[in-house]
């Protein structure tokens, strides 16, 4: 029996989580394990999030953009208030969301290519992701709200 549990809770988590647990934060590696006994953090079961970010083409310009965010807010331990993400993503945001201060407004799961919508589902109310790749760029998003 162990063997059988074990190649499904691998083949379920290793593939799409395990890069960007990988690639991101100890804090998202455990982020990203909604199902697994944290019911009230909605991380498992929501099926729309709220979200702003970054997106980078070359990955030191995401870094740059990541260093700022570290500097003024996360080595303190503090959360990135929406609106100084706001005036980075304008900064730094080589998507047209940047122009809007990365803001993508409520989207359901299912519209955003995987990596991206991973680590979106996978961020808490008011964090901000590690970088990640994907398909698109470099990006950090900030979670701003979640809902069913």
């Amino acid at each position: 029996m162990g063997k059988d549990s074990k190649p499904k809770d691998a083949g379920a988590k290793g593939k799409g989580k395990g890069k960007q647990a990988g690639g991101g934060s100890d804090e998202n590696a455990s982020k990203g394990k909604g199902k697994s006994g944290k019911a009230s953090d909605g991380l498992g079961t929501c099926t729309y999030v709220k979200a702003r970010h970054i997106l980078c083409e070359k990955q030191g310009k995401i870094n740059e953009a990541y260093q700022k965010l570290q500097d003024g807010w996360l080595s303190n331990g503090d959360k990135v208030p929406p609106a100084e993400f706001a005036k980075l993503a304008s900064e730094y945001s080589e998507c047209p969301s940047g122009k809007k201060g990365g803001d993508l407004g409520w989207f359901p799961r299912g519209k955003m290519a995987g990596p991206f919508q991973d680590v979106a589902f996978a961020t808490q109310i008011g964090a901000t992701s590690a970088p990640f790749k994907s398909t698109h760029g470099y990006h950090i998003i900030l979670c701003e709200g979640r809902k069913n």
